[in-house]
């Protein structure tokens, strides 16, 4: 991606979760990204265009500070894999506040956009399709359907957890432990069948 396009996308994400969809203006993002409004319809057409690789622009970001890690003795269980990716959605930083808080208005402005929505849909997909297979990768015998589930259940959990803890309701290590339990309760679930 090109240098400017991504100062765009970064100012962007950094409007969307300081204001909400509702209050992105063209104008201050040529402004926040230090670029001209014509230069930004160039790239991206209408504020919809700027919505959509905003949402791509964020999923991408959230893969490279989600990607697994390794220890000091080489690649990590996949039990220890699934605990750190999800948990690295709920770190202290800027970059995982700004895309926690821009996912989420980008969601709530979901509700009202047809167009947001299918896009929001499809990345919600690849991401509970990530989670349950890292989910086959610790109970290989569960069944899709169950892995699925699991997926599911555990990233909605997540964003609800992630908001509460970026709105004030959650301290972070508190909702750190929480989805640590719902892991290990997804897990024993998925053992027993």
């Amino acid at each position: 991606m090109a240098p400017r396009t991504t100062r765009i996308l970064e100012a962007a994400a950094r409007l969307i979760a300081r204001r909400g969809v509702r209050g992105l203006r063209v104008e201050e993002l040529a402004a926040e990204a230090g670029v001209s409004t014509g230069l930004i319809y160039y790239h991206f057409k209408d504020r919809t265009g700027i919505l959509r690789q905003t949402l791509e622009f964020i999923n991408d970001r959230a893969e490279r500070y989600t990607a697994g890690r390794t220890s000091d003795a080489g690649p990590l269980a996949p039990r220890e894999e699934l605990a750190e990716i999800l948990l690295l959605e709920l770190q202290d930083t800027p970059m995982v506040r700004e895309n926690s808080s821009a996912w989420g208005e980008l969601r709530a402005s979901a509700v009202f956009d047809e167009v947001l929505r299918d896009d929001l849909a499809r990345a919600t997909l690849v991401w509970v399709q990530e989670v349950a297979a890292l989910l086959g990768q610790v109970q290989p015998t569960a069944p899709p359907p169950a892995l699925a589930a699991s997926g599911e259940r555990l990233t909605a959990l997540l964003e609800g957890l992630s908001m509460r803890w970026l709105s004030g309701g959650l301290r972070i290590e508190h909702a750190r432990d929480v989805l640590r339990g719902a892991i290990d309760a997804e897990l024993a679930l998925l053992r027993g069948m």
